[in-house]
């Protein structure tokens, strides 16, 4: 809003103006009242212009905030993406060496890839490691990434236990090592036996 201070300012900026020029001084007429209608029109634009700017620059500012909080919040379904989840089972699979692509599949067969699944007996994760397992393990089943590197690190022992043979050692990941030397292979457990086929049937 144009005040008397700045119609003031404006009738000393016209003095100014005309003592420059040698324009003689007038009393305030028909000349004087059209320098001054201008004058307080374009202070009228200029404040107009400076809260359009303001206005602009603070939706600019709460747009972006927005953009950054929502891109800290995890997805509403509470998974992560499945970038994410592939990045961290390719990091765990390279620590451990371990095939990628069986470690995708022991995950599938177990929990699906969600690491909020929890089975009765009390296994954690994607990977679902039993509390005690992890513990060996030295990870923690309820962290995402290292549930997904607990579960490379037991397959990488299996594969180890029984000489590379992939069978055996994704029977072993079900039903324990033990299990798997007492029958010389996969046991006739029909839980088993289902989880082994249909991980060997992923990783093909």
């Amino acid at each position: 809003m144009v005040n008397m201070e700045n119609i003031a300012n404006i009738k000393n900026r016209i003095a100014d103006i005309q003592a420059r020029f040698g324009i003689p001084q007038q009393l305030p007429g028909a000349d004087f009242g059209a320098m001054l209608q201008k004058e307080m029109q374009r202070a009228k634009e200029s404040e107009k212009t400076s809260a359009e700017n303001s206005v602009t620059a603070a939706g600019s500012l709460q747009e972006s905030q927005q953009t950054a909080v929502q891109m800290m919040l995890p997805p509403a379904d509470g998974t992560v993406s499945s970038q994410s989840f592939a990045n961290m089972v390719a990091e765990a699979a390279r620590k451990y060496e371990v095939d990628p692509k069986l470690l995708s599949a022991v995950a599938e067969a177990e929990s699906g890839g969600d690491q909020s699944a929890l089975s009765p007996a009390g296994a954690v994760g994607v990977m679902q490691l039993m509390p005690d397992t992890a513990a060996s393990l030295g990870v923690d089943p309820y962290d995402e990434k290292q549930n997904i590197e607990g579960g490379a690190k037991y397959l990488r022992q299996m594969l180890d236990s029984f000489g590379g043979d992939v069978r055996k050692a994704v029977a072993a990941y079900n039903a324990g090592p033990q299990a798997v030397h007492d029958y010389g292979g996969v046991p006739p457990y029909r839980e088993t036996q289902s989880y082994v086929n249909r991980v060997l049937d992923l990783y093909q």
